[in-house]
């Protein structure tokens, strides 16, 4: 099985569903973009690990450090596994050096976990071929050419995408309407829309 490297590109607070957030993922020496829907807290924990901040008491993923370090245990990697149905699926990936154990988790807290053990989160081809979003030469060419880092929240246009309220909006729409809303999401970063709008096409091819 062939994996693809990911690094963390953004992560930024959602325009159109308190709570949630869009977390960038980029194909390392590619220009896919994967982005993932997360919860506040997952968002918090990664941010927390990006920035270097300590806690004055231990988060969730802080204590499943603490608690593998106790029993000999580590992770060699994160592994973004799987996609049903516009879900995503990962592994945790441990090791004592002599057994190899895969734990199922949700991409935000696998990703938070692996932060704190400084290992390399991957996936598949299958899944960055259904769910990536390629940046386009149309893309790149309008001011887009910085990177988005995680010390970089996105830019800010001065024409705003209309944020996606509802899933029902969403399915009102033609195939042609939300290939040309996702384009514009991607010109203005959007990440959060590009989502939602490339899972509703997922689901119907």
């Amino acid at each position: 099985m062939d994996k693809i490297k990911l690094e963390i590109l953004g992560l930024s607070s959602s325009q159109s569903q308190s709570g949630s957030f869009a977390l960038v993922l980029g194909e390392e020496g590619g220009n896919r973009r994967l982005p993932i829907i997360i919860g506040m807290f997952e968002a918090q924990a990664i941010a927390i690990e990006i920035e270097k901040i300590v806690p004055n008491r231990p988060m969730t993923h802080d204590l499943f450090k603490s608690f593998s370090s106790c029993f000999h245990f580590y992770v060699e990697e994160i592994l973004i596994s799987d996609l049903k149905e516009g879900v995503f699926y990962a592994k945790i990936i441990c090791s004592d050096g002599k057994n190899h154990v895969e734990i199922d988790a949700r991409p935000s807290d696998a990703i938070a976990i692996g932060l704190r053990f400084n290992v390399h989160i991957y996936t598949v081809e299958s899944i960055m071929s259904e769910a990536g979003i390629l940046l386009s030469d149309m893309t790149s060419d309008e001011g887009n050419s910085e990177q988005l880092t995680s010390e970089k929240k996105p830019r800010k246009s001065g024409k705003q995408s209309k944020s996606v309220e509802k899933d029902s909006q969403i399915e009102n729409l033609t195939n042609e309407q939300l290939k040309t809303m996702l384009e514009d999401a991607l010109r203005k970063e959007d990440y959060e829309n590009a989502a939602r709008l490339r899972d509703e096409l997922n689901k119907r091819n």
